[in-house]
């Protein structure tokens, strides 16, 4: 079939991957001028993840990549350590930048995926035999399939579903990068004043990637000018202390600033006819909600599915098959929000303690590895044959699926 996937993130191009392998033409849509960088850090969990990455002929690339981060200092105003956070907790088994992520995706589908680049989807007409769509720049074109894997603000969604309520968990933030001016080598700080949570992670020698997050009572209109972005951000960080006067004068001018709220989304179907969702713009998870994971697990589902029944029969299957995932993933985040963004200095300081105290226990590797994988691991994985054979960057063939 000819297929079209809106979006080339991480659930897109990791469904193309697997559509072109089980023979069909694929044609990837972004917004986007080019393909997108940010210095942010991404993770995978547990078996479930990690397996879908290796038969994705992925997992070697990206392990070459990880970012090997050590545990988080979180520290006072005066910079004082009062406890650590283990890195299993943000990094998981398996961290990388969403920059290299996104590299390494569009590496190993460049070459069979016509990728298209500065342009989306304006309308989509859909009938007993396919899908017309039009673009705001291209010229129309006709496919068998649509799926929009275009993240929470899903074009696709909004013009097959119609308008789709986001459920805000309350936290909003921005991410980017500095110079690392703090001396940190694979190790992160972290501060807290109560609604607010700032983390400084030195990935390099020279670059450090900043996180500011927040709480606000009622959420602020959305729009896609960045100075708005950065000035609700500098308001909603006006008076913390630490060093955050200097990152906020650092984010005026970061070049690959990133904003956005913590939703999830939560929908009765993922399809209308020919047309499906996949990842953050059918089931968007929220912090903590393993969404990169999801992406890549839900890619392979729904091409696994596509290759074994035709696409009404396959669409039903691959809901099925994956709501209850989605539902559990979505569960552990809905209460992330206060362990992220602690609302007061009572819990900031019961959260530390618990640091400080933990470390002590004998078997607290064991119980933060199954904190950290517990969700994300609650799912049994199809095998689907008819995918084929995997084969890493290097060339190496893997292993049957």
């Amino acid at each position: 079939m000819d297929i079209l996937i809106s979006g080339a993130s991480v659930a897109g191009p990791s469904l193309a991957l697997w559509l072109h392998r089980t023979g069909h033409r694929v044609t990837v849509v972004e917004r986007a001028p080019s393909l997108r960088g940010g210095g942010y850090a991404v993770d995978f969990r547990g078996r479930v993840h990690l397996e879908v990455l290796r038969r994705m002929g992925l997992l070697d690339a990206l392990r070459a990549k990880a970012t090997h981060m050590g545990d988080i200092a979180i520290v006072d105003g005066a910079g004082t350590v009062k406890a650590a956070m283990p890195s299993a907790i943000f990094s998981g088994d398996l961290e990388v930048l969403r920059g290299d992520l996104g590299e390494t995706l569009y590496t190993a589908t460049r070459d069979d995926v016509e990728y298209v680049f500065g342009d989306s989807i304006a309308s989509i007409t859909q009938d007993a035999d396919g899908v017309d769509v039009t673009f705001e720049h291209g010229a129309p074109r006709r496919f068998d399939l649509v799926v929009g894997a275009d993240g929470v603000n899903s074009k696709v969604r909004e013009l097959v579903f119609g308008p789709v309520p986001q459920h805000t968990l309350g936290v909003y933030g921005c991410i980017f990068t500095m110079p690392n001016e703090f001396g940190l080598d694979r190790a992160a700080l972290m501060y807290n004043e109560p609604r607010l949570t700032v983390t400084v992670a030195g990935i390099t020698p020279d670059k450090a990637v900043i996180s500011l997050f927040f709480t606000l009572d009622q959420p602020p209109a959305r729009s896609r000018d960045v100075d708005q972005q950065r000035r609700l951000v500098a308001d909603a960080m006006q008076g913390a202390g630490w060093r955050v006067p200097r990152l906020l004068e650092a984010m005026r001018t970061a070049p690959d600033f990133w904003f956005d709220g913590t939703a999830q989304i939560r929908m009765d179907r993922w399809s209308h006819g020919r047309v499906a969702l996949l990842g953050d713009a059918g089931y968007a998870g929220g912090p903590g909600g393993n969404g990169t994971g999801l992406a890549v697990v839900g890619a392979h589902v729904l091409a696994g599915e596509l290759a074994t029944l035709p696409y009404e029969q396959a669409f039903a299957a691959y809901e099925r098959r994956l709501r209850p995932y989605v539902a559990t993933c979505q569960k552990q985040a809905s209460g992330s929000s206060d362990f992220l963004v602690p609302s007061t200095e009572r819990k900031i300081a019961q959260r530390d303690r618990f640091f400080r105290t933990i470390r002590y226990l004998p078997p607290v590797k064991h119980l933060f590895r199954h904190l950290a994988t517990r969700t994300a691991t609650a799912f049994d994985l199809p095998d689907y044959g008819v995918l084929g054979h995997t084969r890493d960057l290097s060339g190496n063939r893997g292993n049957a699926l």
